[in-house]
């Protein structure tokens, strides 16, 4: 199971059945995926995400959605050794996705479907980053889209 809080800054509150829809893709694409543990979506203007993009990933440009994983593990990060009882205390934080709520609304204008299906896929899309997928190669982009395409479809948000 997939525990997902969303979260609005500076921009009004989705409706309650987009925020359904939204949970509806992440807990299909978790169930998909074999994973469980925590996720926190924020739904920013594209004056924030465009703050986020350059600060972290040094693109000045606003985006459409931003993964920050909370679980990948560098170098630099320190191994720490807990038992399995102690494990069960802790959730597992897979972490923030960032999605423009205006991005979104002018990208389903510009692809011809609807809000609904747009900010689910940007969702899925910034859930999958968190899991290690990317889009960096044509072999990646092919497997990363055609999950993002399963969730989707999987409970009826098509094209």
């Amino acid at each position: 199971m997939l525990t997902i809080e969303i979260l609005h800054e500076e921009v009004e509150e989705l409706s309650a059945s987009v925020q359904d829809q939204i949970m509806q893709c992440l807990q299909k694409a978790a169930e998909l995926e074999g994973v469980n543990g925590e996720v926190v979506i924020t739904m920013v203007t594209d004056e924030r995400i465009h703050e986020l993009n350059r600060d972290y990933r040094g693109v000045d440009r606003p985006t459409d959605v931003l993964s920050f994983a909370l679980n990948e593990g560098g170098e630099e990060e320190p191994d720490i050794f807990l038992d399995e009882e102690e494990l069960d205390e802790y959730p597992n934080m897979l972490g923030d996705i960032i999605i423009s709520v205006s991005k979104a609304v002018s990208q389903a204008n510009d692809y011809g479907h609807s809000f609904e299906r747009e900010i689910c896929f940007l969702a899925v899309h910034g859930f999958l980053h968190l899991l290690g997928y990317d889009h960096g190669t044509e072999e990646e982009e092919k497997a990363m889209f055609s999950r993002q395409e399963e969730v989707l479809q999987a409970i009826g948000l098509t094209r």
